[in-house]
């Protein structure tokens, strides 16, 4: 019998094995937490494929998303990102993360962690939806642009209600799997 996947998933093993044992798993460590908003902010504008296969490079880059060693990135550090044919190289994007890195330490201090922070906008619950099809799935909700707003008034940047609602359904605060999915009984239990 043949597993049922979200479809966005299906043919890649690497999407598969994300979809299979990451996508929608609720997340609290505060370094995870930090790459998933990494990649989902390098993510606006591409694919998630193309992202998760730079996703070993994009560690190493970005000292395996260590917010402190992040936030001290100079002038150095960004030419080297911008020479690093392993990432997606948007100066942008780089600033960005480096803002946001900077960010959290400030999030760190004033809420205990960023897990705090975060969870915090959500009630500490994840939403469970029920969405039969992939074209049900919002791009954007009202709950992605409480977050969106309030990481900005923090000082981050590039993430918006469409980046900050990836990063949502990645961490698990939201949960959208379609209900023919496997994964959907698994992270509703």
């Amino acid at each position: 019998m043949s597993v049922v996947r979200c479809s966005w998933a299906v043919g890649d093993p690497i999407m598969e094995d994300y979809h299979d044992t990451e996508w929608g798993v609720p997340l609290h460590d505060d370094r995870k937490l930090f790459e998933f908003i990494v990649l989902d902010l390098f993510q606006s504008g591409l694919s998630w494929r193309t992202i998760l296969h730079k996703r070993a490079a994009f560690d190493a880059a970005f000292a395996h998303f260590e917010v402190d060693q992040i936030a001290s990135f100079d002038d150095q550090d960004v030419a080297r990102l911008m020479n690093d044919t392993g990432i997606v190289r948007n100066r942008l994007k780089v600033a960005a993360t480096i803002a946001n890195a900077k960010a959290v330490l400030k999030i760190r201090q004033s809420a205990g962690s960023l897990d705090h922070f975060l969870w915090a906008l959500s009630d500490g619950n994840p939403v469970v939806n029920r969405f039969e099809a992939g074209n049900d799935v919002p791009a954007a909700t009202e709950e992605s642009t409480v977050m969106s707003r309030a990481l900005k008034q923090e000082g981050m940047a590039f993430l918006g209600p469409v980046v900050c609602y990836a990063f949502m359904q990645g961490a698990g605060f939201v949960n959208d799997h379609l209900v023919s999915c496997f994964r959907y009984k698994e992270l509703t239990n």
